[in-house]
C-alpha cells in the first residue's frame, strides 16, 4: 500500500469517526472533542481571525533595532524542504508551530509549501532538493506528510491557510522558451509537466482536509501584467487546479507578490495618464504593461481566472511585507512633464532599477500591516515572506539545503534578459535564502510605509501611545439587497490616521485608508449594526463610533425606478488593440431596481479585422462575479455595427444609490486595432458624466439614452 493511500484512509477513518461522534450527540449528551469543536467552513478564513505569531521569527525580530514595533505581526511559515516538516537547527517543526498556535489562543495558522521538483527553475537561489523528476518522492516524503500532520483533529479549530508552490506556473508560463529570460530548466518542467502535477498532487491531498484554504502563487504585476502572460497565466492554472484529481473547488484563491518588492499602489499616476501625447505604458519603467502596481494586477487577475472557470467567490491574497518603499525617497507627486518617462521615475513609490529585481532589494520598506479585506476581492494583505528572511546569498556559499547562488542576488551583476540588462539592486553581504539577514531587516523598518511609530522607534523621539479621535458622523450612502455603503467623518491624531476597520456586529469585516466603505454579502431585508475605529502607525486605536443600524434592501423587487449611465474614456490612445472605458450606472428615481432586469449598451465598429471578440472586466465596485459581459451585432449605423453588453446577474440598486465603477475592456480575437474616433458611444472625458449614447435597457425597453 502506498504512503498516500495510508494518509488518505487515516484521515477518512478520523472524518468517519467524528461523524459517528455527531450522530451519537443526537441520542445522548457526548463528551464534547477537539475535532467537535472544528469551526465551520467560511468564505474568507481571515474575518474574525486570531492569526498564528510565529516565536522563531518574532524573537529575532524584537532583538533587531525597531524590531519590538513589529515582532508581534503574523507572518507565514515556510516548509522550504523536508527537513522542514520534523524542524531544523533553531527552527520549530510543524506540528510544534500549530501546537504552538493552539497555545497562543490563535484560530489561523499560515504556511508556504514550497518543494516542487525542479523548484524555481528560473532562480538559483532558491532551487530545492528535489530533482526535476522527483515527483513520487515529493508526494511520499513531503506533501503526505504534511497532510497528516495537517488532518490532525487536535487541530481541527484551526483555520489553515496555505500558500501553493511560489515560483513555478508563472515560470512555465514565460521562462520555459523563445524569451530572453528562459532558462533549459524551465523548459524542462513544462515538458515533463511536473510543476502542474505537483501542484494538482498539493491542492488535491490538502484540499480533502475541511479546514485547509489554499491560495496558488500568481506572481506579481512585473511578471504576468501584459496580456501576452496574463491570459495564458490563467490556462496554466486552471490546467494545475483540475491535475492529479484536483478541481476548482480546491483553491479558495490566489497569492501575487510572494517574497516579492511591487508597489501595492502606485498614488502619483495611473496608466492612463500621458505626456506631450505618450502614454505611461509606452515609459521605459511600464513597458507597455497595464498595471503599474499589485493592487490593480490581484483584482484583475481575480475576474480573469473566475471567467477561466474558478469559482466566482475566489479571494486574493496580496504579500505586503517588503513593497512599503517609504522613507526620505518615497515621491510625492509625479515627475516632471518633460517626458513620459521623467514623469513615471520621478513619481514611482517602487524604487527599483528595474521591476524584475527581485533578490533583497536595497531602499526597500516594511509594507502594509496584514489587514483583513482591504479592498473589493482581497482577502487579506499578509506577511508571506517574513522580513529579514534572506533572498538569496550574494556570493557562492556551500550548504546542504539544495540552494544555488543566483547572479541576481549579486549586487556587481550587470543583469540579464529578465531584467532588461540592468543592476541587480541587490544588497551586499547576503547569506543563504530563508537565513536571517539582519542588515536587511534594518533597513525594510527603516524605510517602512506607512512608517513604523511604535515599539519606542518614533522617530519624532519617545513613544507614540495616543490613539486617535473616535470616528464620527458615520452614515449610509447606500444600500442594495446584498450591500451597505458607508461613510464617516475623518479622525484626528496627534501623528497621523493611517486607516480605518470597519465591524459589523462587533466582528472586523474589512479596513481601508480612505473615510468610506462598502460590505457586500449581506441577507436581504437584514438589520446590521456598524461601528468604525481609527488607527494610527504605532498601533493606537481609537474607541468605537457610534453604532449605525442599517437594514439591507428587499430582494426581488420589481421596481424600474429612474435610471441613467455614466462614461469615462479609461485609454488615452484610440487606435490600440483594446477599447478600455468605465461605466456606472445611477438609480435617479425613489425605487429600487432589480439590476437582473437591466443591461447597458455601448455601441463601436471594429473596422478590420477578427469578428470575434474578447471582454474583461478589470474592477467593479460591486464585484466583477457580478456583471455578464457579451459582444453582439447591433446594426448598420455609423459607428455602431456592433455593442459590448453588460448584464447584472442579480441584486437591486437602491433609490438614489450608484453601481460605482465598472472598468471594461474588449479586444478583437486577433488582437488588431480599433479605431474608436468614430465610435458611437466612444467619448473622450476621462471622469464620469452622464453618456445619452451609452443604452439603458430595463426589461427590454430602452430606458436612457439614445440608440443609433
Amino acid at each position: 500500500m502506498s504512503t498516500r493511500g495510508t494518509i488518505k484512509q487515516g484521515l477518512r477513518r478520523r472524518l468517519a469517526a467524528a461523524s459517528a461522534l455527531a450522530m451519537g450527540a443526537a441520542l445522548a449528551v457526548a463528551i464534547p472533542t477537539t475535532a467537535d469543536a472544528a469551526a465551520a467552513r467560511v468564505d474568507n478564513p481571515y474575518v474574525g481571525a486570531k492569526a498564528y505569531v510565529n516565536p522563531d521569527w518574532s524573537a529575532k525580530a524584537a532583538a533587531e533595532p525597531g524590531g519590538a514595533a513589529i515582532a508581534n505581526t503574523p507572518a507565514f511559515v515556510w516548509m522550504d524542504r523536508i527537513a522542514a516538516i520534523g524542524g531544523t537547527p533553531g527552527a520549530m517543526s510543524l506540528r510544534e508551530h500549530l501546537d504552538t498556535a493552539l497555545d497562543q489562543g490563535a484560530n489561523l495558522f499560515q504556511v508556504v509549501i514550497y518543494d516542487l521538483p525542479g523548484r524555481d527553475c528560473a532562480a538559483l537561489a532558491s532551487n530545492g532538493e528535489l530533482g526535476p523528476t522527483e515527483l513520487d518522492r515529493y508526494k511520499s516524503d513531503y506533501i503526505d506528510p504534511i497532510s497528516e500532520i495537517l488532518a490532525d483533529p487536535a487541530y481541527a479549530n484551526l483555520r489553515i491557510v496555505t500558500i501553493i508552490e511560489p515560483d513555478s506556473l508563472p515560470n512555465i508560463v514565460t521562462n520555459a522558451g523563445g524569451t530572453a529570460g528562459s532558462t533549459d530548466a524551465c523548459a524542462t518542467m513544462k515538458a515533463n509537466g511536473n510543476y502542474e502535477k505537483g501542484i494538482g498532487y498539493a491542492l488535491h491531498t490538502l484540499g480533502a482536509i475541511p479546514n485547509v484554504y489554499n491560495y496558488v502563487d500568481a506572481a506579481h504585476h512585473g511578471w504576468l501584467g501584459w496580456d501576452t502572460n496574463m491570459a495564458p497565466a490563467g490556462l496554466e492554472f486552471k490546467k494545475a487546479a483540475t491535475s492529479e484529481g484536483a478541481t476548482v473547488n480546491d483553491v479558495a484563491g490566489f497569492i501575487v507578490n510572494t517574497a516579492n518588492y511591487s508597489a501595492l499602489k502606485e498614488p502619483n499616476f495611473k496608466v492612463t495618464d500621458s505626456v506631450n501625447g505618450t502614454t505611461v505604458r509606452q515609459s521605459k519603467w511600464v513597458d507597455w504593461n497595464y498595471y503599474v502596481d499589485e493592487l490593480s494586477f490581484a483584482q484583475a487577475l481575480r475576474t480573469q481566472l473566475v471567467g477561466q472557470g474558478f469559482n466566482s467567490n475566489i479571494g486574493m491574497l496580496i504579500d505586503t511585507a517588503r513593497n512599503g518603499w517609504g522613507g526620505a525617497d518615497r515621491p510625492t507627486s509625479a515627475g516632471p512633464l518633460t517626458s513620459v518617462d521623467a514623469y513615471v521615475n520621478g513619481g514611482r513609490v517602487d524604487r527599483r532599477i528595474h521591476a524584475g529585481n527581485w533578490c533583497n532589494q536595497s531602499g526597500a520598506g516594511i509594507g502594509e500591516r496584514p489587514t483583513t479585506a482591504p479592498e473589493p476581492g482581497i482577502d487579506a494583505y499578509v506577511w508571506a515572506k517574513p522580513p529579514g528572511e534572506s533572498d538569496g546569498n550574494s556570493q557562492p556559499e556551500d550548504n546542504d539545503e539544495g540552494k544555488g547562488f543566483d547572479r541576481m542576488c549579486d549586487p556587481t551583476y550587470e543583469g540579464n534578459g529578465r531584467n532588461g540588462n540592468s543592476k541587480t539592486g541587490a544588497l551586499p553581504n547576503a547569506p543563504l535564502a530563508g537565513h536571517w539577514f539582519s542588515a536587511q531587516f534594518q533597513e525594510l523598518v527603516r524605510n517602512a510605509y506607512p512608517p513604523i511609530n511604535g515599539g519606542g522607534e518614533n522617530p519624532g523621539g519617545g513613544t507614540d501611545t495616543q490613539a486617535p479621535t473616535a470616528p464620527t458622523g458615520l452614515t449610509s450612502t447606500a444600500k442594495t439587497s446584498s450591500s451597505v455603503s458607508l461613510s464617516w467623518s475623518a479622525s484626528s491624531d496627534n501623528k497621523a490616521v493611517t486607516g480605518y476597520d470597519v465591524y459589523r456586529g462587533g466582528t472586523k469585516v474589512g479596513s481601508t485608508t480612505t473615510t468610506s466603505y462598502t460590505d457586500t454579502g449581506l441577507s436581504a431585508s437584514t438589520a446590521y449594526s456598524y461601528t468604525v475605529k481609527a488607527k494610527d502607525a504605532a498601533g493606537n486605536v481609537s474607541a468605537a463610533s457610534s453604532a449605525l443600524s442599517v437594514t439591507t434592501s428587499a430582494g426581488g423587487g420589481t421596481g424600474t425606478g429612474s435610471l441613467k449611465v455614466q462614461y469615462k474614456n479609461n485609454d488615452s490612445s484610440a487606435t490600440d488593440n483594446q477599447i478600455r472605458f468605465g461605466l456606472q450606472l445611477v438609480n435617479t428615481g425613489s425605487t429600487a431596481v432589480d439590476l437582473s432586469t437591466v443591461k447597458l449598451r455601448y455601441w463601436f465598429t471594429p473596422e478590420s479585422g477578427s469578428s470575434t471578440f474578447g471582454t474583461s472586466c478589470d474592477y467593479a465596485v460591486l464585484g466583477c462575479g457580478k456583471l455578464s459581459l457579451a459582444v453582439k451585432s447591433g446594426g448598420t449605423a455609423a459607428g455602431a455595427s456592433h455593442y459590448l453588453e453588460v448584464s447584472f446577474g442579480s441584486g437591486t440598486l437602491a433609490a438614489g444609490a450608484s453601481t460605482g465603477e465598472m472598468q471594461l475592456r474588449l479586444n478583437k480575437s486577433d488582437w488588431s486595432n480599433f479605431n474608436e474616433a468614430d465610435d458611437y458611444s466612444h467619448g473622450t472625458g476621462t471622469s464620469f458624466a452622464d453618456a445619452s449614447k451609452v443604452g439603458v435597457y430595463t426589461a427590454g425597453a430602452l430606458s436612457w439614452g439614445t440608440a443609433p
